[in-house]
């Protein structure tokens, strides 16, 4: 199981190698994220900090995605609120549909009839927090004239909060 693991993610990374610009995260960053999500899964993290993870790799790909756009030129209203729609419903139906989300049992805290399943409120700190690291790069980077203030910042601010939010999460599910 290890070694496919390992193919998979050498693999996996051969894009980095062949890469001819960053978009708006970078690769390694969504490689990050992506590689979060299958450890925490394989050494049976809970849903609430997968979670995490899944919402900073929708995130990643909606800016890859509408970054791309704009790249090739395709332009048309509302091609953001497609892309946020588009990737949501892409990861959450099939979720809901294998039982992994919405599911009673596998809820943090109920409130009356309402339940918060785990994995969705992870899906959406993990969103939030994503969207707030790279803002803040991006915000940090305009303040120093265009460029960063440590090599790979790119990488570590969309990182840090979902490691730090994984710390949080994984000590008040324990």
């Amino acid at each position: 199981m290890k070694k496919i693991f390992v193919y998979i993610l050498l693999f996996s990374s051969m894009g980095l190698i062949f890469a001819k610009e960053a978009l708006a995260v970078c690769p390694l960053c969504a490689i990050a994220v992506g590689s979060g999500i299958g450890f925490s899964r394989w050494i049976g993290v809970d849903d609430s900090v997968t979670g995490l993870w899944i919402g900073g790799l929708i995130v990643s790909m909606i800016a890859w995605t509408i970054s791309w756009f704009d790249k090739k030129n395709i332009r048309f209203k509302g091609k953001t609120i497609l892309a946020v729609f588009g990737f949501y419903i892409i990861t959450v139906v099939p979720l809901y549909f294998y039982g992994l989300l919405g599911n009673v049992q596998n809820s943090l805290f109920n409130w009356g009839f309402f339940y918060f399943d785990k994995l969705t409120i992870g899906i959406i700190a993990g969103s939030s927090a994503f969207y707030f690291g790279a803002s803040l790069y991006y915000f940090l980077k305009e303040k120093n004239q265009g460029k960063a203030y440590f090599p790979f910042q790119k990488v570590v601010m969309p990182v840090s909060p979902l490691i730090i939010l994984s710390l949080i999460f994984y000590y008040l599910t324990k």
